[in-house]
């Protein structure tokens, strides 16, 4: 791994983040006391009920900070917070939740919905981070419970065995099973460590990327892991794995780093946000030691993860950072053993505009399926697709796409089997009860000298000197079978909608207060359309079958230069079953 000449003081930045956490440190708990926040699943927790919480992972990865820092008056407060959260592990190994721990002391395992196994990992790996740089120091009592809750953790991770599709968590499950077998001499756990590893390894090169792909939380872990295991580990295999694991990333992230606008471009597989946090830019400051610069809100945070791991980007990779180029990559990221089907990410760089595609791709509120960024006088402008149901993104409507540069063929089709607000916590087993369902195009960021305007079932905007080109190719929603949308041409439209904050261009397909969908009665539900960037709208020819309708471009401008094929998409009209959702 490249190292740098003058490498960034990371002490300093652990020091600030320490700084930020003392008025959350809880002396009667021993633990952080936080402002509840939650992804709205695995616990019943709501933060009208509890504002402030203490959570058991953060407060163990704030005094492994307190022992990195250095400082003496930080010894006893960091011993005091590691018992008392090893104290809510469950470390009885007849219970279901044996090895883990419950996100929140005011949450016991019991009554959380459902508990959550990634705790093993993420509060094991501090555990045995502290061990490791720390052990010598500890109280010998403490140093024992360490070691004991450690091995509950293994024994949770090794039983739960979680297969390397799940990219973050075969990365930590490694990482503690490998270090705790390095620093407790346990041959087994650090053979399993190597095991999970070489598994990931072969995963990872099979498919080309990793499975969590072109993620900017996910990756961001992902390098993170994988440094501390190639720093932390004596293992030369373990460190060989690693480090191609870490080129890899390094080599995702810098082909979609959009100069221009500083952004990560898209397709995203699993995002937070839109925008890069400045959590995320700092993150790409310090790996880049600098040869990346971010302007960030106030001061420039630092997660304590990164402390002690190693991070830093390969300096082959530094021209990705700081030239704007044409680019295009097509990155075959998700295969179905059983059904054949391929997902496939395009993303099409110019100096101006990034655009970041999936060819077919759930609509959850963490996938960023189609994502366009635009430089707008130096700042980021995006444009991104939604299905919302009654204000909120929706799983159970696909994405599908064809693409040549910036000429691109969109639609969206329907499922009968999938979840509603997350892919499989909340199937609709073929119907839900909605007021509203519409298909949104968002256009945020900054917004500067942006104008938009609509005119039926046309759209355009112009950012700058470039125009965005929206048009609905066909729409209908109807059920039994109706075909009155498709018929109802007046109906075919976008709607302006303007805030502080963005554009929102929507198509409603459903508005009927407090009634019922059932997409399994319902034989057409498909909506299509156009996006062109920074050219003259081509001619489109729509075509419709029984069950099946097509867009591509006029013979003129429908080959694509790198294959015989024609830009051509065909759409499912009535929804059905998806054995790979």
């Amino acid at each position: 791994m490249d190292k740098t000449d003058n490498p960034m003081d990371h002490k300093l930045l652990l020091l600030g983040k320490i700084h930020y956490w003392e008025p959350f440190f809880d002396p009667e708990t021993n633990m952080l006391k936080l402002p509840f926040h939650s992804p709205g699943y695995h616990t019943t927790l709501t933060d009208e009920e509890f504002p402030l919480v203490h959570p058991t992972y953060p407060s163990l990865l704030y005094a492994l900070a307190l022992l990195d820092s250095g400082l003496p008056d930080y010894t006893t407060r960091a011993y005091e917070v590691i018992r008392k959260v090893i104290s809510l592990q469950d470390q009885n190994p007849a219970h279901l939740t044996y090895g883990i721990w419950s996100w929140f002391y005011e949450e016991p395992l019991a009554k959380m919905s459902p508990p959550d196994w990634n705790w093993a990992d993420f509060c094991g790996k501090q555990l045995v981070q502290i061990e490791v740089r720390h052990g010598d120091r500890l109280p010998m009592e403490l140093r024992e419970l360490i070691r004991q809750a450690v091995f509950c953790a293994c024994d949770a991770i090794m039983k739960r065995d979680v297969g390397p599709n799940y990219t973050n968590i075969a990365l930590m499950g490694a990482l503690v099973t490998l270090i705790a077998g390095e620093a407790y001499a346990e041959p087994e756990l650090a053979d399993y460590g190597i095991r999970r590893l070489e598994k990931l390894h072969a995963f990872t090169n099979q498919l080309g990327t990793f499975h969590e792909f072109n993620s900017p939380t996910y990756t961001v872990i992902a390098i993170t892991e994988l440094s501390k295991i190639y720093t932390m580990s004596v293992s030369g295999q373990a460190k060989a794995l690693a480090e191609d694991l870490l080129d890899s990333a390094w080599r995702m992230v810098a082909e979609h780093f959009h100069p221009a606008t500083k952004q990560w471009s898209g397709p995203h597989s699993r995002s937070y946000s839109t925008l890069l946090t400045d959590m995320a830019k700092s993150f790409l400051q310090i790996a880049t030691n600098n040869r990346v610069v971010f302007t960030f809100k106030n001061e420039q945070p630092y997660d304590a993860e990164w402390f002690g791991s190693g991070i830093c980007c390969p300096h082959k990779y530094d021209p990705f950072f700081t030239q704007s180029e044409e680019r295009l990559l097509q990155q075959l990221y998700s295969r179905n053993e059983q059904t054949g089907q391929e997902k496939w990410a395009t993303t099409y760089m110019t100096s101006s505009f990034a655009i970041g595609v999936s060819s077919e791709e759930i609509m959850w509120n963490q996938t960023r399926p189609l994502l366009v960024f635009f430089d707008n006088g130096g700042e980021a402008a995006y444009l991104k697709l939604r299905v919302l149901h009654d204000g909120y993104d929706y799983c159970s409507a696909v994405l599908n796409s064809r693409v040549k540069g910036s000429r691109l063929l969109l639609g969206i089709r329907f499922l009968t089997d999938g979840g509603d607000t997350h892919p499989s916590l909340d199937r609709i087993n073929g119907c839900i009860a909605a007021s509203d369902l519409r298909i949104r195009v968002e256009l945020g960021g900054c917004l500067d000298n942006v104008d938009a305007e609509v005119s039926g079932e046309r759209a355009e905007v112009r950012i700058g000197d470039c125009k965005v080109a929206l048009r609905i190719l066909f729409t209908a929603f109807g059920a039994g079978t109706e075909e009155h949308d498709d018929k109802q041409k007046d109906n075919w439209k976008w709607e302006l909608a303007r805030n502080s904050s963005s554009f929102c261009f929507d198509h409603i397909l459903h508005a009927v207060e407090d009634s019922t969908i059932d997409f399994e009665k319902m034989g057409k539900a498909a909506f299509l359309f156009s996006l062109v960037i920074g050219e003259a709208e081509p001619e489109i020819i729509v075509e419709t079958y029984d069950d099946v309708v097509a867009a591509s471009f006029s013979s003129k401008q429908n080959v694509d230069a790198t294959s015989d094929d024609p830009i051509k998409l065909s759409l499912a009209l009535k929804p059905a079953a998806s054995p790979s959702v």
